[in-house]
């Protein structure tokens, strides 16, 4: 029996995504003008986010590749035989599968949906995401094209939002609020922050699957650190037991269709000293004047700029760890991190009506100084023509997160 290097399955219906047909097609429009502009015959897409943002469908790659192909008159995505018919029926558009028999069949899948008399003059890649490897085997495959990279582009096209997606951003906003919520529910001492992280996770899946009954459901989850666990944003969850006095970072993500939203803020159990209070609040004050701060044409660097001069003017500049807010959109804020679009000193870009950025100061001071411990607060925030709508709506500050229970 002689099996095929790829072939098409189109095994049930297509289903109902995130998004509507029109929105995909719009995205896809600006690219295909963005091709137009940089005349380039056809784009490689390979990233979990991009492919997610243009088709729909969001991969696992398991050591595996993925592509999709998009050129004037077609947008492909091309899977592993693993995944079946799902990236077809969980995207807009047309799929291939190429199987595992034979080494590269990525490859010939893609040379396929182009033909082989028909190479790209001008192929656009994403170099920020190829491996050395990948890029050696598809220039060896197109050997007589001209390869340009276009990651800033894509990222740049992603940073301005649809209705449709800050629709989604805004329920993902919500669904971290009533996540928070159940946390809070569950804080004493004696119990572990896994136990803890579990409730709020539990909590904001329900809802994600009752608010986007036909979504599919993954990759939400919950940090809940205490104690010197909370010194950096990204700890991992652990099975410390929480005592009296402890300082807590409540962190909860849920992801809506490959759409991360976040919500971040700093609690103390039961006792608080003065030493962490003047820190929280130092944090606070920082994090209320960011609020004020994002607007349309505001510059990220200035809004950094300013934030720094006020921590230096408390006293807790040198404790700052990161940047004061970043995008978010698909995939954020792990794999489709738009880094154009961050509160840092290094960022020169405007912000404009429709991009959606966090504000999120965070101080760390070390073990052994007084007031020890991570402190950060956590918005997300649209711009508007006029303003911001800040569409976070759990409290933050000591009056409301001093945490009171046996």
């Amino acid at each position: 029996m002689e099996r095929p290097d790829f072939f098409e399955l189109k095994n049930g219906e297509k289903v109902k995504l995130p998004f509507s047909n029109q929105e995909y097609q719009n995205r896809v429009a600006k690219l295909r003008k963005n091709m137009s502009d940089k005349k380039l015959d056809m784009i490689l897409l390979t990233s979990m986010h991009n492919i997610a943002y243009y088709t729909g469908f969001i991969y696992c790659s398991f050591g595996r590749p993925y592509g999709c192909l998009i050129t004037e008159k077609k947008v492909v995505t091309i899977s592993a035989n693993i995944d079946a018919s799902q990236p077809w029926r969980r995207s807009y558009c047309d799929n291939i599968i190429y199987t595992d028999w034979k080494r590269d069949n990525f490859l010939k899948a893609m040379v396929s949906i182009i033909g082989k008399d028909d190479p790209p003059k001008n192929l656009g890649i994403e170099e920020d995401h190829l491996t050395l490897d990948m890029m050696k085997k598809i220039k060896s495959v197109f050997s007589f094209s001209i390869f340009s990279d276009i990651a800033k582009d894509l990222m740049k096209l992603r940073m301005i939002k649809s209705k449709e997606e800050i629709d989604i951003i805004k329920n993902g906003a919500r669904i971290a609020d009533i996540g928070a919520e159940e946390i809070v529910k569950h804080i004493r001492p004696g119990e572990t922050e896994i136990e803890i992280a579990i409730q709020g996770r539990d909590k904001m899946e329900r809802e994600i699957a009752k608010t986007y009954p036909n979504a599919e459901y993954m990759d939400t989850w919950v940090w809940f650190q205490s104690g010197i666990n909370t010194d950096g944003a990204h700890n991992p969850k652990t099975n410390r037991k929480l005592k009296n006095g402890d300082i807590l970072s409540l962190n909860t993500f849920p992801m809506i269709s490959g759409y991360y939203t976040a919500l971040e803020r700093t609690l103390f159990l039961n006792l608080i000293d003065d030493a962490s209070l003047k820190a929280w609040e130092a944090n606070v004050k920082v994090h209320k004047r960011g609020l004020e701060l994002i607007k349309p044409g505001a510059k990220c660097s200035d809004i950094c700029k300013e934030l720094n001069e006020l921590f230096l003017e408390l006293g807790y500049l040198e404790y700052r760890t990161f940047g004061y807010g970043h995008s978010f959109g698909v995939l954020s804020h792990f794999y489709g991190r738009e880094t154009g679009l961050e509160l840092r000193e290094d960022i020169e870009t405007i912000l404009e009506p429709n991009m959606v950025i966090s504000m999120e100061p965070m101080i760390m001071i070390p073990e052994g100084k007084p007031g020890a411990g991570g402190y950060r607060e956590h918005d997300i925030l649209v711009i508007k023509e006029n303003g911001a709508e800040n569409i976070t709506k759990f409290p933050f500050g000591p009056e409301n997160n001093i945490i009171k229970a046996n």
